[in-house]
Protein backbone atom coordinates (compact mmCIF):
# COMPACT_ATOMS: atom_id res chain seq x y z
CA UNK A 1 0.00 0.00 0.00
CA UNK A 2 1.58 3.08 -1.13
CA UNK A 3 0.48 6.75 0.15
CA UNK A 4 -0.16 8.50 -2.63
CA UNK A 5 -2.33 11.49 -2.48
CA UNK A 6 -2.75 14.01 0.59
CA UNK A 7 -6.25 16.32 0.65
CA UNK A 8 -5.63 19.94 1.51
CA UNK A 9 -8.82 21.79 2.41
CA UNK A 10 -8.37 25.35 1.15
CA UNK A 11 -11.02 28.50 0.55
CA UNK A 12 -9.97 29.70 -2.93
CA UNK A 13 -9.28 27.25 -5.27
CA UNK A 14 -7.36 29.73 -7.79
CA UNK A 15 -5.31 31.02 -4.91
CA UNK A 16 -4.03 27.83 -4.11
CA UNK A 17 -3.47 26.46 -7.45
CA UNK A 18 -1.22 29.62 -8.02
CA UNK A 19 0.74 29.33 -4.71
CA UNK A 20 1.60 25.84 -5.13
CA UNK A 21 2.35 25.66 -8.87
CA UNK A 22 5.25 28.91 -8.31
CA UNK A 23 6.72 26.62 -5.94
CA UNK A 24 7.06 24.45 -8.61
CA UNK A 25 5.43 21.57 -8.36
CA UNK A 26 3.62 20.27 -11.40
CA UNK A 27 0.20 20.28 -12.12
CA UNK A 28 -1.29 16.91 -12.86
CA UNK A 29 -5.13 17.99 -13.03
CA UNK A 30 -7.71 20.81 -13.23
CA UNK A 31 -11.36 19.14 -13.67
CA UNK A 32 -14.42 20.59 -13.11
CA UNK A 33 -17.77 19.50 -13.32
CA UNK A 34 -20.76 21.68 -14.51
CA UNK A 35 -21.75 21.28 -10.70
CA UNK A 36 -19.85 22.72 -7.60
CA UNK A 37 -17.13 20.23 -7.61
CA UNK A 38 -13.76 20.64 -8.83
CA UNK A 39 -10.10 18.41 -8.57
CA UNK A 40 -6.70 19.98 -8.85
CA UNK A 41 -3.81 17.62 -8.24
CA UNK A 42 0.06 19.05 -7.97
CA UNK A 43 2.76 17.25 -7.07
CA UNK A 44 6.36 18.24 -5.49
CA UNK A 45 9.73 18.09 -7.38
CA UNK A 46 10.24 14.57 -7.27
CA UNK A 47 7.48 13.27 -4.69
CA UNK A 48 6.17 9.96 -5.56
CA UNK A 49 2.95 11.36 -3.73
CA UNK A 50 0.51 13.97 -4.56
CA UNK A 51 -1.94 16.88 -3.48
CA UNK A 52 -5.73 17.31 -4.13
CA UNK A 53 -7.52 20.39 -3.26
CA UNK A 54 -10.92 21.69 -4.71
CA UNK A 55 -14.12 22.49 -4.55
CA UNK A 56 -16.56 19.99 -2.53
CA UNK A 57 -13.72 17.51 -2.21
CA UNK A 58 -13.32 17.21 1.70
CA UNK A 59 -15.27 18.25 4.71
CA UNK A 60 -11.86 19.51 6.36
CA UNK A 61 -12.50 23.58 7.05
CA UNK A 62 -9.66 25.46 5.18
CA UNK A 63 -6.13 25.84 6.60
CA UNK A 64 -7.14 22.74 9.28
CA UNK A 65 -4.02 20.63 7.39
CA UNK A 66 -1.36 20.70 9.90
CA UNK A 67 1.90 19.07 9.92
CA UNK A 68 2.32 18.01 6.00
CA UNK A 69 5.85 16.80 6.31
CA UNK A 70 8.61 17.25 2.93
CA UNK A 71 11.38 15.94 2.73
CA UNK A 72 14.83 17.67 1.46
CA UNK A 73 18.45 16.58 1.44
CA UNK A 74 19.88 20.38 1.79
CA UNK A 75 17.28 22.67 4.68
CA UNK A 76 19.55 25.48 3.69
CA UNK A 77 18.71 25.47 0.23
CA UNK A 78 15.58 24.69 0.53
CA UNK A 79 15.15 28.24 2.85
CA UNK A 80 16.91 29.84 0.03
CA UNK A 81 14.47 28.42 -2.56
CA UNK A 82 11.10 29.28 -0.45
CA UNK A 83 12.13 32.43 0.41
CA UNK A 84 12.93 32.89 -3.35
CA UNK A 85 9.66 31.53 -4.75
CA UNK A 86 7.65 34.26 -2.07
CA UNK A 87 6.26 31.30 0.61
CA UNK A 88 7.66 33.26 3.60
CA UNK A 89 9.67 29.95 4.80
CA UNK A 90 10.22 30.47 8.37
CA UNK A 91 14.03 30.14 9.55
CA UNK A 92 15.37 26.89 10.31
CA UNK A 93 15.15 25.08 13.11
CA UNK A 94 15.79 21.99 15.33
CA UNK A 95 14.07 20.68 18.30
CA UNK A 96 15.18 21.13 21.83
CA UNK A 97 13.65 17.07 22.22
CA UNK A 98 15.90 16.43 19.67
CA UNK A 99 14.25 13.69 18.68
CA UNK A 100 11.38 14.28 15.61
CA UNK A 101 9.79 18.22 16.53
CA UNK A 102 6.62 19.49 18.73
CA UNK A 103 3.68 20.39 18.12
CA UNK A 104 3.27 24.14 16.52
CA UNK A 105 6.32 26.39 17.08
CA UNK A 106 7.03 24.73 20.73
CA UNK A 107 10.47 24.03 21.73
CA UNK A 108 12.30 25.09 18.31
CA UNK A 109 15.81 26.10 18.46
CA UNK A 110 17.31 28.63 16.20
CA UNK A 111 19.92 26.74 13.22
CA UNK A 112 20.16 23.29 12.32
CA UNK A 113 20.79 20.45 14.33
CA UNK A 114 24.03 21.15 15.81
CA UNK A 115 25.48 18.20 14.75
CA UNK A 116 23.52 18.46 11.37
CA UNK A 117 21.76 15.04 11.96
CA UNK A 118 19.58 13.28 9.51
CA UNK A 119 16.27 14.26 10.14
CA UNK A 120 17.40 16.76 12.93
CA UNK A 121 16.74 20.32 10.82
CA UNK A 122 13.26 21.72 10.09
CA UNK A 123 11.64 24.39 8.53
CA UNK A 124 8.17 25.35 8.10
CA UNK A 125 5.61 27.40 5.26
CA UNK A 126 1.62 28.01 5.19
CA UNK A 127 -0.16 28.17 2.12
CA UNK A 128 -2.58 31.02 2.05
CA UNK A 129 -5.01 29.35 3.59
CA UNK A 130 -3.15 28.71 6.91
CA UNK A 131 -2.37 25.05 6.28
CA UNK A 132 0.97 23.83 8.05
CA UNK A 133 3.95 22.59 5.95
CA UNK A 134 7.28 21.56 7.49
CA UNK A 135 10.59 20.36 5.64
CA UNK A 136 13.06 17.83 7.06
CA UNK A 137 16.61 17.72 5.89
CA UNK A 138 16.62 13.62 5.86
CA UNK A 139 20.46 12.58 4.42
CA UNK A 140 20.68 9.24 5.49
CA UNK A 141 17.93 6.74 5.76
CA UNK A 142 17.76 4.52 9.08
CA UNK A 143 17.36 0.95 7.92
CA UNK A 144 14.01 -0.26 6.48
CA UNK A 145 12.90 3.57 5.75
CA UNK A 146 12.94 2.57 2.13
CA UNK A 147 11.52 -0.58 -0.31
CA UNK A 148 14.67 -1.65 -2.06
CA UNK A 149 12.94 -2.69 -5.02
CA UNK A 150 11.58 0.74 -5.45
CA UNK A 151 14.75 2.72 -5.31
CA UNK A 152 13.80 6.12 -6.98
CA UNK A 153 16.18 9.35 -7.51
CA UNK A 154 14.57 12.97 -7.04
CA UNK A 155 16.25 14.15 -10.57
CA UNK A 156 19.27 13.85 -12.64
CA UNK A 157 21.14 15.67 -10.48
CA UNK A 158 20.61 13.35 -7.43
CA UNK A 159 21.12 10.16 -9.65
CA UNK A 160 24.64 11.96 -10.72
CA UNK A 161 25.24 12.85 -6.93
CA UNK A 162 24.89 9.14 -5.86
CA UNK A 163 26.83 7.83 -8.80
CA UNK A 164 30.11 10.13 -8.08
CA UNK A 165 30.01 8.94 -4.55
CA UNK A 166 29.66 4.96 -5.50
CA UNK A 167 32.84 5.70 -7.90
CA UNK A 168 34.76 7.48 -4.78
CA UNK A 169 33.50 4.01 -2.67
CA UNK A 170 34.33 1.34 -5.89
CA UNK A 171 37.80 3.40 -5.65
CA UNK A 172 38.55 2.29 -2.59
CA UNK A 173 37.25 -0.84 -2.88
CA UNK A 174 39.25 -1.92 -5.80
CA UNK A 175 42.47 -0.81 -4.16
CA UNK A 176 41.50 -2.84 -0.73
CA UNK A 177 41.17 -6.01 -3.49
CA UNK A 178 44.52 -4.77 -5.70
CA UNK A 179 42.93 -5.33 -8.83
CA UNK A 180 39.71 -3.56 -11.48
CA UNK A 181 36.77 -5.05 -10.72
CA UNK A 182 34.93 -6.45 -13.90
CA UNK A 183 31.49 -6.49 -11.89
CA UNK A 184 31.42 -2.57 -11.20
CA UNK A 185 28.02 -1.99 -12.63
CA UNK A 186 26.54 -4.51 -9.52
CA UNK A 187 28.58 -3.12 -7.29
CA UNK A 188 27.62 0.58 -8.17
CA UNK A 189 23.83 -0.97 -8.02
CA UNK A 190 24.13 -2.36 -4.84
CA UNK A 191 26.10 0.73 -3.47
CA UNK A 192 23.01 2.83 -4.91
CA UNK A 193 20.47 0.91 -3.02
CA UNK A 194 21.84 0.35 0.36
CA UNK A 195 22.81 4.02 0.90
CA UNK A 196 19.06 4.88 -0.40
CA UNK A 197 17.56 2.28 1.79
CA UNK A 198 20.23 2.85 5.10
CA UNK A 199 22.02 -0.35 4.72
CA UNK A 200 25.65 -0.75 5.38
CA UNK A 201 27.96 0.00 2.14
CA UNK A 202 29.19 -3.69 0.08
CA UNK A 203 32.71 -4.16 1.32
Amino acid sequence: MKLEVVVVPVADVDRAKDFYTGLGWRLDADVATDGDFRVVQVTPPGSPASVIFGSSVTAQAPGTAQGLHLVVDDIEAAHAELQRLGAGPSEVFHDAGGVFHHAGTDARVPGPDPERGSYGSFLSFSDPDGNGWVLQEVTTRLPGRLDASATTFASAADLAAALRRAAAAHGEHEKHIGAEDPDWPDWYADYLVREQTGGEPPE
